[in-house]
């Protein structure tokens, strides 16, 4: 083993039972084709053993699989996977291998399977527990049906993680703090609340274009933003990044923290982006999109990439800065060094003095009022505007 940075392995299985109106995520309805989706694990394995040629010998901190809906997939399938990943680098003691699932009874039906395949986390996509809610947002479950999940996932797995959508159209405050507390009376370790974005392209940006439906002003989102708050963390949760809350450090995602933290990640599957060190340089791979295409370009190439690209230093600094800055620790001077910041470059004093920077001679970091101008706060560190 070397002193090269540890990595995560990131594998996204892009079939949905159903496409929701509001994602815009690298996905395709679920057609029940067993054989094709074979096939598509296959390519995956061999684009994971030639990626670990890239990448050399590294230590394994975390194995994900992302969406998409992988807890459609066979369950062996995952087994696979997960073997061939400890099998190409060397596991960490603490490796956390991450499922994503929808809470329908069919894919509750399946958690014991995936527990036994290696998998240790449940995010469970529950996005409400209002049955109003989930009819607007698409999904093809009811609350009961997510309540029952979450009870069962917390029976099968270690570590269970709820994912919920807010900011909805009407939403209050009061219905917001009693929806939260709904989900912390199923007893996650972790809970990721989102604000819901208005994608490009998606169902519901062609709906608010035509006046059908009108998301929260900035006040109301703000209001929603500060009850997720001090719910959460008069129940314990600490907000250790923008949207991700955890009972103790212990039930902190390691997955995502490897993206937050500037580490290496392997990104297989079709749209599966990845970054990977190579030689001193930040690599940043993006796979072939469709299914049929990532398939070919493994079989043609030995990878999956459909582009790959060395970052330059100021551009490894910026990416580094956007994704370290969302969470508490931040980001250290050092590890930007490339956009020349520094604790008394004018636009930091100036965003430490409006209160949205912590004070910190060695750290750039967000306060809670920073994180909620998040996108304002890096552009002006970037650009001193």
């Amino acid at each position: 083993m070397t002193n090269r940075p540890p990595l995560g392995v990131y594998v996204h299985w892009p079939y949905c039972a159903r496409i929701c109106p509001y994602c815009d995520f690298n996905v395709f309805r679920d057609r029940g084709r067993r054989a094709e989706q074979l096939t598509l694990v296959q390519a995956i394995e061999a684009d994971l053993t030639a990626q670990a040629a890239l990448s050399g010998p590294r230590s394994l901190v975390s194995i994900f699989f992302g969406g998409g809906t992988p807890s459609l997939m066979d369950p062996e399938w995952a087994g696979r996977l997960i073997a061939l990943a400890v099998k190409l680098w060397t596991p960490t003691e603490d490796l956390e291998v991450s499922l994503e699932a929808n809470p329908t009874d069919a894919e509750a039906d399946r958690f014991a399977a995936f527990a036994d395949a290696g998998v240790r986390r449940l995010s469970l996509g529950l996005q409400s527990l209002n049955d109003d809610a989930l009819g607007f947002l698409g999904r093809n479950h009811d609350a009961a049906a997510g309540m029952r999940a979450a009870r069962a996932a917390r029976r099968a797995f270690p570590r269970l993680s709820l994912d919920l959508i807010y900011a909805r159209p009407g939403q209050t405050v009061s219905d917001w703090r009693s929806e939260l507390q709904a989900a912390l009376d199923l007893d996650p370790e972790h809970l990721s609340p989102y604000q819901l974005t208005i994608e490009d392209g998606t169902p519901f940006d062609r709906a608010v274009r035509r006046g059908r439906i009108a998301p929260p002003g900035e006040d109301a989102a703000t209001d929603l933003f500060e009850t997720t708050q001090t719910t959460l963390e008069a129940a314990g949760f600490d907000a250790y990044e923008v949207s991700n809350h955890a009972r103790g450090e212990d039930a902190r995602s390691r997955h995502n923290l490897v993206y937050w933290r500037g580490w290496d990640y392997v990104g297989a599957g079709p749209g599966a982006h990845g970054r990977l060190t190579i030689d001193g340089a930040r690599q940043a791979t993006i796979a072939a999109m469709k299914p049929v295409d990532y398939i070919a370009c493994v079989a043609q190439r030995g990878v999956g990439f459909a582009t790959r690209e060395t970052l330059n230093p100021v551009e490894a600094a910026e990416e580094r800065l956007l994704l370290g800055l969302r969470i508490d620790d931040g980001v250290g001077f050092e590890e930007v060094s490339a956009l020349g910041l520094r604790p008394s470059s004018p636009q930091v004093r100036e965003l430490v003095d409006l209160g949205l920077l912590a004070a910190d001679p060695t750290r750039l970091r967000a306060t809670r009022q920073g994180r909620l101008l998040l996108d304002r706060v890096t552009a002006a560190l970037i650009t001193g505007a």
